[in-house]
Parts: structure tokens; C-alpha cells; sequence
């Protein structure tokens, strides 16, 4: 049985569902229904009018099954509206670093595998709530060796010289923190897929990174401004 402290007995907290997967948007709502502390204000499926139906909703929790589609739209409305930043957790999520890292980067707090129960959920947007994190321990693990990795070669080496990165490699780079893939950077700058991909193999290459999160991360130590 689950026990509520003082504080969060009182503290309602205001849960949309932006469920792609249908059974899931059905059976959450029926989850919450005996937490006094969380109320569902509204759900919707995948739609150009989610992030408005979000914004209206003034919800203080998101919960998606979808990264790219729902979560980014969403943060960015709320931005553009003034509103405060929107605390989200994934659910159903693929244990992979780079998608992590980018959803991380997006100002996500909580990321749930698709192995999670349904108390994982509640406590997840409980502790979000509260403003903690919460991710499964192997890419926690993730975070700390970045943040060590990182540590040590700006200790051993010393600042690296600065790559020259064109106005378009910046884009592109910006585009890759927001968690989009070749092709729908290749949409959004109007390139070939093939174009975009050559970029990104230079940029690699350029910031000496094995990936595309850590090729972020480098350019944003090197001092460029790259929007999460």
C-alpha cells in the first residue's frame, strides 16, 4: 500500500496524458483514480492540436509515450506561451543512450523503460513533481560517466582548440538536441538526407565525439550556443 507524507497529500498534481498508444491512454486515467494526490486534466492522442490542448489544460505533469512527436512540440509551445517549464516523464521508452541524452538535453526529468509498473508511473510523476529526477539505473550510469568523461580530458588536455563550425553545422547541431533524426533535420533545413548526414559525419570528426549526444555536449564545452 502506498503512503503519502503530509506535503504531498496536499499538493494536487495536475496530470495530461499524451498517449499515442490508445490501451495505455485508457488505462492510466483508471491508475490515478484512487491517488488523491493526482488528478487527470485532460488526454489526447497525437495531434496538431495536442500542444494547445497541453497548454490550455495548465497541467504541472506530462506523461508521453513519444519523444520526438509530443514532448518537443509541447516544450516548445509552452515556451513560446511564457509559460513555466513543463515537468514530463517518458514512459515505454528503449533503454538508448543517445535517445536518453537528447530527451535529458530537452529538459526531461523522467524516463521510464517499457518494463516499468504502474507504481513506477505514479511514483515518477510524483518525484518529478517534487522536482527530483528519475531514470533507470543503467543510464544513470550514462550521466556519471559523461560528466567524468568530460572532468578528465578537460583536466588532462587542457581547452582544445575551437573548431570553426559554419552557420549551418550550428543549426543542424541544435537540431540534433532537440532529439530529431537525419530526416527530419533534412525537413527542417530543407537538404537532402544524404546532406545532412555528410554534416554530421564532419562534425564528428571536427569535435572528435563517437556519437552524436557527445558531439553535442562538445560543441556546447567549446562555447557555442546551442539551444537544448
Amino acid at each position: 500500500m502506498e503512503h503519502l507524507s503530509n506535503s504531498a497529500a496536499c499538493s494536487l498534481i495536475r496530470v495530461f496524458l499524451l498517449i499515442e498508444n490508445r490501451l495505455l491512454r485508457q488505462a492510466l486515467p483508471r491508475l490515478f483514480r484512487n491517488r488523491p494526490d493526482l488528478l487527470v486534466v485532460g488526454q489526447s492522442g497525437l495531434s496538431e492540436a495536442a500542444p494547445r490542448q497541453v497548454l490550455d489544460a495548465r497541467c504541472d505533469v506530462l506523461i508521453t509515450d513519444s519523444f520526438q512527436t509530443s514532448w518537443l512540440p509541447v516544450s516548445m509551445a509552452r515556451e513560446r506561451a511564457g509559460q513555466t517549464a513543463l515537468k514530463a516523464v517518458l514512459i515505454g521508452m528503449e533503454s538508448d543512450e543517445d535517445q536518453f541524452m537528447a530527451a535529458v538535453r530537452s529538459g526531461v526529468t523522467g524516463y521510464l523503460l517499457k518494463d516499468a509498473s504502474a507504481s513506477d508511473i505514479v511514483a515518477a510523476v510524483r518525484a518529478i513533481f517534487r522536482g527530483e529526477a528519475v531514470c533507470p539505473p543503467q543510464l544513470c550510469f550514462t550521466l556519471f560517466e559523461f560528466v567524468a568523461h568530460t572532468g578528465r580530458k578537460i583536466s588532462v588536455q587542457g581547452p582544445a582548440p575551437r573548431p570553426d563550425l559554419t552557420l549551418r553545422q550550428q543549426q543542424l547541431v541544435a537540431l540534433v538536441a532537440k532529439g530529431l533524426t537525419n530526416k527530419e533535420i533534412a525537413s527542417h533545413l530543407s537538404l537532402s538526407e544524404f546532406t545532412v548526414r555528410n554534416h554530421i559525419h564532419r562534425i564528428l570528426k571536427q569535435v572528435d565525439a563517437g556519437s552524436r549526444s557527445k558531439a553535442v555536449e562538445a560543441v556546447r564545452a567549446y562555447g557555442y550556443a546551442i539551444s537544448p
